[in-house]
């Protein structure tokens, strides 16, 4: 029998691993329906009736079909794990995984894809690196990692005591950063390093990165071109 939740996307995209992440942790069951960003399948007619944005992820889960990185996530764990929304309990715990949710996205995760960019991605499309746009970011990066430095010296996970979205959510930016030559920006803050090296150690963390190569696939690409 065939599982009642797919997910329709390229794992290697950060997008579409967070929500594998969640399904992962959530123990669910699930298909990855395979799709070709080369081929344009995100702009067929087929899948733009599932997400008119044409973008990848989309989740179908019995009758129900949403687009949205984040939502998908949210959905997984409301459904399947809710202690995962929720960190210690308590509603001011549960504040807390919605704020640092909402940091990791307006944030931690636009400097990470553009010194990922910068790093992995230009070089594997033989472009130059903008080193205005690496410098800028890397900048941004430093503060930032200093307010969670700040956090996670006083409680174990972003939202307490117990691992949440909030936490997992960084998990896909994060995978490919630490391919670039920055990583040590993360390990010169003792505590982020630490929540680091516990994040990326989960089961369904390890299971995920299977899907993420650091090129993104496009050095098999130009090997074969």
């Amino acid at each position: 029998m065939a599982p009642a939740v797919k997910v329709y996307g390229w794992a290697m995209s950060p997008f579409v691993a967070r929500p594998l992440l969640c399904l992962e942790a959530a123990g669910v069951d699930y298909e990855l329906v395979p799709m070709s960003r080369e081929a344009g399948d995100h702009r067929q007619p087929d899948f733009l009736a599932r997400n008119p944005f044409g973008q990848v992820p989309v989740l179908e889960d019995g009758d129900l079909t949403i687009f949205e990185s984040r939502a998908i996530a949210r959905h997984v764990l409301r459904k399947y794990k809710p202690e995962l929304l929720v960190g210690d309990g308590s509603p001011e715990s549960a504040a807390a995984v919605d704020v640092w949710l909402e940091v990791e996205a307006h944030q931690h995760h636009p400097v990470l894809v553009a010194i990922t960019m910068q790093c992995l991605v230009a070089p594997l499309l033989g472009n130059a690196t903008d080193q205005d746009v690496l410098d800028e970011n890397l900048g941004k990066l430093r503060k930032v990692l200093e307010e969670y430095e700040a956090r996670l010296s006083a409680s174990k996970y972003l939202a307490g005591q117990s691992v949440s979205l909030a936490d997992l959510s960084h998990f896909p930016m994060m995978r490919y950063f630490m391919e670039t030559e920055f990583a040590a920006l993360v390990e010169e803050h003792p505590h982020v390093k630490a929540w680091w090296e516990e994040l990326k150690a989960r089961p369904a963390a390890r299971r995920v990165t299977e899907f993420m190569p650091p090129d993104f696939g496009l050095g098999k690409k130009a090997e074969q071109g």
